[in-house]
């Protein structure tokens, strides 16, 4: 696996960080901290410490009432920034977006709602060096637990047929299979119920399959770009064309399975990292290599869309996602509902990804 070259940077030649609210940053980053002092995260390839991370995140939950100043101070006595190099010969980093969609749903089974969600199975196992089947590739982080075997999950295709009907996984009913397939591509949602509750479902483990983008697949099947391949335009075929649906979806194999959220009405969704979601300060990454909790300040080369200048913020590493592979890519969290999906599903953003590297507390 190919990691990534490093250059160290001063604060002061980051375009746009004096400029920034780093007490939105602080906020986010607190989200890690309270997490950190349960279980520090695993230190990923790139090597940014979780044991020194935790450690900063205590002094962050010992702060009290942080200005944006302070809060900057902070950043800026406890973290090392380094610019991260793209792989091979890309010439920037490149940014995507994502965003909790509200959906209408059911709780029981109808003709009005026919398509599930499903829990995790389970027979779904974690996947280690210690247990993978020589058989099953190293990037198979699930397998399927059966008659004491650990054998590959059933995927898309074989779920969507049925290899999981009648057994009690569901957790909820959407209208039909297009709406669940996008609460899949985010990993999460808030269902809108019909007596007017809501329920938030969040990612809990997938079938361990290759994830395969159904957008560059239809890209290439109508002679189109990807830039023209938006959300929106994705969604707006797969309704368009059901007699192609389960075809062009089984090529996704990778499954998605999902867990009641305890998140608050005021708080986003629950991220990979375990903590909830905050729009434009947490950041999807590549888990194989950043460590979560970590801080990261992007900086896109355009505006996203609905704004007028670039977007320079900090971040914090808080999830992850099939799609988000290699160093210098990152999804951003836009926030819920419809607005956010419009500009989560236009980021395609060729954009500067700084890491700030935890140092060692020597105090």
């Amino acid at each position: 696996m190919e990691t990534a070259s490093l250059k160290p940077l001063s604060f002061d030649s980051i375009k746009g960080w004096a400029q920034d609210d780093h007490a939105q940053a602080f906020a986010a980053f607190l989200r890690s901290a309270r997490r950190m002092a349960q279980k520090p995260y695993k230190t990923r390839a790139l090597g940014e410490d979780g044991t020194a991370l935790a450690a900063i995140g205590e002094k962050a939950l010992a702060a009290d009432n942080t200005s944006a100043s302070d809060a900057k101070v902070f950043f800026e006595r406890h973290f090392q920034p380094h610019h991260v190099m793209p792989q091979q010969d890309a010439a920037a980093g490149f940014m995507t977006g994502f965003f909790e969609p509200e959906m209408q749903a059911s709780l029981q089974q109808s003709e009005a709602f026919p398509e599930p969600l499903y829990a995790r199975p389970p027979e779904l196992v974690d996947l280690n060096d210690d247990n993978r089947p020589p058989e099953l590739d190293e990037t198979y982080r699930y397998g399927w637990l059966a008659n004491g075997k650990i054998v590959q999950s059933p995927d898309r295709g074989a779920i969507n047929a049925g290899a999981l009907a009648e057994l009690g996984l569901e957790i909820a009913w959407m209208r039909n299979r297009v709406d669940a397939f996008f609460i899949h591509v985010q990993g999460a949602a808030k269902l809108m119920l019909p007596d007017g509750e809501s329920l938030r479902v969040t990612y809990a483990g997938k079938t361990g399959h290759p994830y395969t983008s159904l957008g560059r697949l239809l890209c290439e099947r109508l002679g189109v770009t990807t830039a023209q391949m938006t959300s929106d335009v994705l969604r707006d075929w797969m309704m368009e064309n059901p007699a192609q649906l389960d075809e062009v979806l089984a090529h996704n194999r990778s499954y998605i399975f999902f867990e009641a959220s305890e998140a608050g009405e005021v708080d986003g969704p629950i991220a990979a990292a375990k903590v909830p979601l905050m729009p434009h300060r947490s950041l999807a990454v590549d888990r194989s290599l950043h460590t979560f909790g970590v801080p990261f300040f992007i900086s896109t080369h355009t505006p996203l869309p609905g704004e007028t200048t670039p977007f320079r913020k900090l971040m914090i590493a808080h999830d992850t996602g099939s799609a988000i592979v290699g160093p210098a890519r990152g999804d951003i969290f836009c926030g819920t509902g419809d607005a956010a999906g419009m500009q989560a599903g236009r980021i395609q953003h060729a954009a500067d990804m700084i890491v700030l590297m935890p140092k060692a507390l020597t105090v």
